[in-house]
């Protein structure tokens, strides 16, 4: 353990990329324990083992080792904003030091899940007392959740490529799929002749959205347009006669969508890149229909038939079991349409390429997004390959404007690392019948000086205080943008937006001057049509 904090030290120290990935570079070749270097990988990926112990029995036994009341171990908290560390900050030095690795404290945690309560507070506690402080942070977040230090995927296989000598797509693969820290190997994941899991997946191309500017150099006989379709983002494989889908989030879904493994035909082994959707007829369902068949692994008939899925076909991956993301677009895909005419099916679609002469096309067809159930464009280069991760350049998503509506402020909270001191999370709500009904959270959207305004404000203007939350005067006015709207019998306004976030403060208005409920409700009457 003392080793991994060492390093998480290290890249938490430090603003520098190049720092960060030199550090990593180190511990991955200097580490002599490859089970630590495994379980270093997963952790940073976010695969920790499963929270043995609740949040709350954790601050209630370290009040309790400090000799401090809870109440007073909360206020501490929230003011920290991260528990690992403030459990690190308030309990004792410790009273002894233990060389345990990071892999047997790992281990142990996952046996630990079913063990007695007073036997999980012993060892939580055993563990808090052999640990110093930076250790006690890195034990703890083992157990709460991921570590907020500045170290993304990238930096991760930036750093591998320098310690195993491959290139850069291909660590990107390796680290895809399921494997497990205690039944993988180094050599496995990293070895010069590594085989694959014939269900892995390759890393998703992402795209960034496009900046006007880029609009000033589009050749229109250079690009591809489609829609962008509101699902889940997947890739269908088929490889050895077995068929298997992966979310983007790196899940095998395969049992929630039965109905997208009996592809009749398929002989070779192929990967499409791709969107799930709920579809009926000849157009896409709502998103919160498909929310109803996520984490269904084993779907009944009435629910299969109440939400009919489909895969639409962006890309293609791998044909007759070749690699081809090196090739470009545009034979990628003349091989997608081959395999789309040859084995039709209701429940695999290729999603069409959009058709269009000039800017101004392209701006209409943008405008059209909405009557076509499609959250905007996505943009491709017809010469590029298929690449790994979010890049810039040759693929570009294209969102419709949100939706907007002006609210007032209701309730405010403290957020988490660098904000733990600003108030960063708020509830707003809109006006039916002379009260202020909430309707949606926000997150994100101010500058950081607004937000020391606004604080500023929160502390001034508290009506009342629910642990982390603040009831304020309701008098602050922002327009909330959002990307969906529907009916929910779930929320008290009854009705759920997709995507809120913070447009601006209007500062020129008055709570009074905010909308109405009405006015979500004539919104998605011109969004069904």
């Amino acid at each position: 353990m003392k080793r991994f904090a060492q390093l998480l030290k290290e890249v938490d120290d430090t603003t520098s990329t190049t720092r960060k990935v030199s550090s990593l570079a180190a511990y991955f070749e200097d580490e002599t324990e490859e089970k630590n270097k495994l379980w270093t990988l997963a952790l940073f990926a976010g695969r920790r083992p499963p929270r043995p112990v609740s949040t709350m029995l954790l601050r209630e036994w370290c009040a309790a080792m400090s000799g401090i009341p809870l109440w007073l171990f909360e206020q501490n908290y929230h003011v920290v904003g991260d528990l690992a560390e403030t459990i690190s900050l308030v309990l004792p030095e410790p009273s002894i030091q233990n060389e345990k690795p990071l892999y047997v404290y790992l281990e142990e945690l996952i046996l630990l899940k079913n063990q007695s309560e007073e036997d999980k507070r012993t060892y939580i506690e055993t563990s808090w007392q052999t640990l110093d402080g930076y250790q006690r942070w890195a034990f703890t977040k083992c157990i709460t959740g991921g570590f907020r230090i500045g170290v993304s995927k990238n930096l991760i296989i930036q750093a591998l490529e320098k310690a195993t000598a491959l290139p850069a797509n291909v660590i990107a693969h390796r680290l895809m799929g399921h494997w497990d820290p205690q039944n993988t190997s180094w050599s496995t994941l990293f070895g010069q002749e590594s085989e694959g899991q014939i269900s892995k997946p390759y890393p998703f191309y992402l795209a960034h959205p496009l900046p006007k500017e880029e609009l000033q150099d589009f050749h229109e006989n250079e690009w591809a347009a489609e829609w962008k379709w509101d699902g889940i983002r997947g890739q269908l494989i088929f490889r050895k006669g077995q068929y298997f889908i992966w979310s983007r989030g790196e899940e095998l879904v395969t049992d929630q969508f039965p109905e997208l493994t009996s592809f009749d035909g398929w002989l070779h082994d192929i990967v499409v890149d791709g969107e799930i959707v709920a579809w009926r007829g000849e157009r896409p369902m709502d998103f919160q229909f498909l929310q109803t068949r996520i984490g269904r692994k084993n779907p009944g008939k009435k629910l299969l038939q109440e939400v009919p899925v489909c895969f639409i076909a962006y890309d293609l991956l791998e044909w007759q079991g070749q690699d081809i993301r090196e090739k470009p677009l545009l034979e990628r895909r003349a091989l997608l349409e081959t395999l789309y005419d040859q084995f039709p099916s209701p429940h695999f679609h290729l999603s069409p390429w959009l058709s269009f002469d000039s800017i101004g096309a392209l701006e209409q067809l943008r405008m059209e997004c909405r009557s076509q159930d499609a959250e905007g464009l996505m943009l491709k280069k017809k010469s590029g390959k298929y690449l790994s991760g979010r890049k810039s350049g040759e693929v570009w998503k294209w969102k419709s404007d949100p939706f907007s509506i002006d609210a007032v402020m209701l309730y405010a909270q403290r957020g988490h690392g660098r904000r733990a001191n600003l108030f960063s999370d708020f509830t707003f709500a809109l006006w039916q019948e002379g009260k202020l009904v909430p309707f949606a959270k926000a997150y994100s959207g101010l500058t950081d000086r607004e937000m020391q305004e606004v604080t500023a404000f929160v502390r001034q203007n508290t009506l009342e205080q629910f642990g982390p939350v603040h009831s304020v005067r309701p008098v602050l006015v922002f327009e909330i943008g959002f990307e969906g709207i529907q009916l929910s019998k779930r929320h008290k306004s009854g009705v759920a937006v997709r995507f809120p976030r913070i447009l601006r403060w209007r500062k020129d208005k008055l709570a009074e001057e905010a909308d109405h409920l009405d006015t979500l409700h004539v919104m998605i009457k011109i969004s069904d049509h």
